[in-house]
């Protein structure tokens, strides 16, 4: 891209961000806005399914949209999913964030050891967990993400396959306007190997961010070095 044509993707990316994060910070007021979700794919009939039968799930989405839009969703049709999210070290924001994205579910799980167990626990118990993968994780594989390797984790795809769950991407898309969102589960991705299946949900969120730029968090630092 030239560089005007950075400039303005850096603009509307911040335009976006701060929508999402004012958004974040209003949890339980966006959750209630059911009807500025339109809903569509396959994936949620196989979260109903899977749920039906006592099952867990999960959730992969990105930092791209309003991904709280999918958990929004999904309480929607009478389901609660967890997340897992990143302590920060500012009180004040981990505090407002936290009871943010505790409104669109429970259990809010934090990364790291402790939180993994929780996490394993929650799934081996029929729960649904959402977690973001598109963060830098440097235990990682080195995964193909927009066309450059990326450390990715694989942890989601693994424990898909051990404990035989459906492992859904899902986005919700921010439509023009702003405040109306395109709620995206896709089918689940084939049990294979956790590096084929985390290559595809790779290859699936590239594709919707080529599609709408402007809505990923281009701030992640998601190519930098291990």
């Amino acid at each position: 891209m030239k560089r005007g044509a950075r400039a303005k993707l850096g603009q509307d990316m911040g335009r976006q961000m701060g929508r999402t994060l004012f958004e974040l910070y209003h949890g339980a007021e966006f959750q209630s806005q059911n009807h500025n979700f339109k809903v569509s794919g396959p994936g949620l009939a196989a979260l109903k399914e899977a749920n039906a039968a006592g099952k867990g799930a999960i959730i992969v989405s990105g930092h791209f949209g309003q991904w709280e839009a999918v958990r929004a969703v999904i309480k929607l049709h009478g389901m609660e999913s967890g997340g897992v999210y990143r302590p920060h070290q500012n009180r004040h924001y981990a505090r407002r964030i936290r009871a943010g994205i505790e409104s669109g579910g429970k259990p809010i799980l934090a990364t790291g050891h402790v939180g993994t167990r929780a996490l394993v626990r929650h799934l081996r118990a029929g729960g649904i967990i959402s977690i973001l993968l598109d963060e830098k994780f440097a235990e990682g594989a080195r995964i193909p993400f927009l066309g450059h390797d990326a450390l990715t984790s694989l942890s989601p795809a693994q424990l898909a396959l051990k404990y035989d769950l459906p492992m859904i991407p899902a986005y919700g898309i921010r439509e023009v306007g702003g405040n109306t969102f395109r709620v995206i589960f896709e089918a689940p991705i084939p049990h294979t190997d956790s590096i084929t299946m985390t290559r595809a949900f790779n290859d699936s969120l590239s594709t919707r961010i080529l599609a709408n730029p402007e809505q990923w968090y281009w701030m992640l630092r998601r190519w930098g070095r291990a």
